[in-house]
């Protein structure tokens, strides 16, 4: 069984995963990152000379191949929720935590990073996060088995909430 982690940008998702891993005895598999490995480019250098939909592309191989495999925290790209495979192939073998964070907190943590690209390329940042927030919280929402909000919390809260709902019994592994 595998643990998923969705969510935007910004939310937690690296640092939440690399500490889970570490706690379930679990390889770690950062989705971005281990496509920024294969590309030999950043995303953001890939998505420029490509496109959204070869990356798109990349990305749901990938979800393919680890909906294969077994013992993984997956870090998965923002984006993930948008292709309904994705999450098909990925729950496969997994159970998917929706990290959330307001538009707020996301500003604050990741507004001047710059190897995340413009998701729509015309807008100021906050009102890209607004407006892709909104198009993709129903995603979410029908992609994950329980959400987790990370404001104002710490990471090692974040992962011992994550802990204790993946050690319940297998009929309680949901978000009510």
């Amino acid at each position: 069984m595998n643990l998923v982690l969705i969510g935007y940008r910004g939310t937690g998702k690296t640092e939440v995963s690399t500490r889970l891993a570490s706690a379930l005895g679990f390889e770690r598999v950062g989705m971005d990152e281990t496509l920024v490995q294969r590309f030999g480019t950043s995303i953001p250098e890939f998505v420029k000379n490509y496109g959204w939909s070869a990356f798109r592309d990349a990305e749901a191989a990938l979800a393919s191949e680890l909906g294969r495999r077994e013992n993984l925290v997956v870090d998965c790209g923002g984006g993930v929720i948008v292709r309904d495979e994705n999450i098909t192939n990925l729950r496969s073998h997994g159970k998917v935590v929706w990290l959330t964070a307001t538009v707020n907190t996301i500003v604050e943590r990741i507004g001047n990073d710059n190897q995340r690209p413009s998701l729509t390329g015309t807008k100021s940042f906050t009102e890209e996060v607004e407006e892709v927030l909104k198009e993709r919280l129903p995603l979410y929402q029908k992609a994950c088995d329980i959400a987790i909000c990370t404001d104002q919390r710490t990471i090692e809260d974040i992962v011992l909430e994550i802990l204790t709902w993946w050690n319940k019994p297998a009929g309680q592994l949901t978000g009510e």
